[in-house]
C-alpha cells in the first residue's frame, strides 16, 4: 500500500516544488491543486464527483496487498468450508453481479471471531466477514445489508479517495507551515483540526453514501431493502454507547436509519423491478 501512496505523494511534491520558484508557496499550491482537478471520479448510483488520485487498477493492487497481510494474520481463524462460507459467497456473488463493477477481483473470506462485530471490503473487492456480525444479520437478507454496504465502499472507491484526501491535507499543512512560522508552531493542532473538520466529515459522508448505494444494490439483487432498517436497529442496540456524531467517522444510528428510510421508495422500485425480472425468466 505504501508504494502506491508514496508514488502519488512524491509526484505531487515534485510538481509543487517546481512551481514554487515561479509562484511562491501559496501560488504553487493553488496551481498544483488546479492541475489535480481532472483527477475526479463519478460515484455510481449517487452521481457524486470525488477526488481520486488513483485509478481502478491501483485499487485492485492496493487491496490485494493489504488483504494478503490480513489473511496471513488471521490464518488460524479462517473458516474454509461450511454454511457460513457458502452464504457469504452467495450474497457477494449476487450483489457484485448487479453492482457497477469496473472489473474488480472479488474474493470473500469468513474469519472466526465471535467478539468482532464487523465486515469490510478493501479497495478492489477483497472482503472479510467476522462471525461476530452473523447473529445480528440473522439471515441472508441481513447479511445482504452488510455486504451491500461494504461492496458499495469498494465500488465508490472510498478507500483510495480517503488516501488522496490525506495526501493533499498533508501537503497543504506542510506548505502553510513552510511559509508562516505561526502556522508551523501550531502544526499539530492544525492537523487535528483538519482531521476533525475535513477528513472525519468525509468519512461520515462515505458511510451514508455506502448505505445508499448498498441499499440499491441489495434491492437489485432481489433482497428486500426494508430489512436494512431492522438490521441497523439491531446494530444500534448491540453497539451501546457511541461518541457524538461530530467526533466520529460514522453517522449516528438515528441519522443513518432516517437516511435509509428516505431512500426506501427508490430502493423498493428497484426491488420490485428485480422481482418481475426473475418472474419472467
Amino acid at each position: 500500500m505504501s508504494s502506491a501512496f508514496d508514488s502519488i505523494r512524491g509526484g505531487f511534491y515534485r510538481a509543487e516544488r517546481a512551481l514554487r520558484g515561479l509562484f511562491g508557496h501559496a501560488g504553487a499550491l493553488a496551481l498544483a491543486f488546479a492541475l489535480l482537478a481532472p483527477a475526479c471520479f463519478t460515484v455510481p448510483v449517487t452521481g457524486r464527483s470525488q477526488l481520486n488520485l488513483f485509478d481502478a487498477t491501483e485499487d485492485v493492487a492496493i487491496g490485494q496487498q493489504a488483504y494478503v497481510s490480513v489473511l496471513k494474520e488471521s490464518e488460524g481463524q479462517l473458516v474454509r468450508t461450511g454454511r457460513e462460507v457458502e452464504l457469504v459467497r452467495k450474497v457477494v456473488e449476487r450483489i457484485a453481479a448487479v453492482s457497477d463493477d469496473p472489473g474488480f477481483e472479488w474474493e470473500s473470506n469468513v474469519i472466526r471471531d465471535p467478539e468482532t462485530v464487523n465486515a469490510w471490503c478493501m479497495p478492489g473487492g477483497k472482503i472479510a466477514v467476522y462471525t461476530g456480525i452473523l447473529p445480528i444479520c440473522q439471515d441472508e437478507t441481513g447479511l445482504a445489508v452488510v455486504l451491500g454496504h461494504e461492496i458499495a465502499h469498494a465500488i465508490a472507491r472510498h478507500g483510495t479517495s480517503r488516501m488522496s484526501q490525506a495526501v493533499l491535507a498533508q501537503i497543504g499543512l506542510e506548505a502553510a507551515a513552510a511559509s508562516n512560522e505561526d502556522v508551523a508552531q501550531y502544526q499539530a493542532e492544525l492537523a487535528a483540526a483538519v482531521e476533525l473538520l475535513v477528513l472525519m466529515p468525509f468519512g461520515r459522508d462515505d458511510e451514508l453514501e455506502a448505505d445508499h448505494i448498498g441499499l440499491i444494490y441489495m434491492a437489485r439483487a432481489g433482497y428486500d431493502p426494508r430489512e436494512a432498517v431492522a438490521f441497523w436497529q439491531r446494530m444500534a442496540a448491540a453497539g451501546g454507547g457511541a461518541p457524538p456524531e461530530f467526533l466520529s467517522t460514522h453517522p449516528s444510528s438515528e441519522h443513518r436509519i432516517a437516511a435509509i428510510e428516505a431512500l426506501l421508495p427508490q430502493a423498493m422500485a428497484d426491488y420490485e423491478a428485480a422481482k418481475k425480472a426473475r418472474t419472467r425468466k
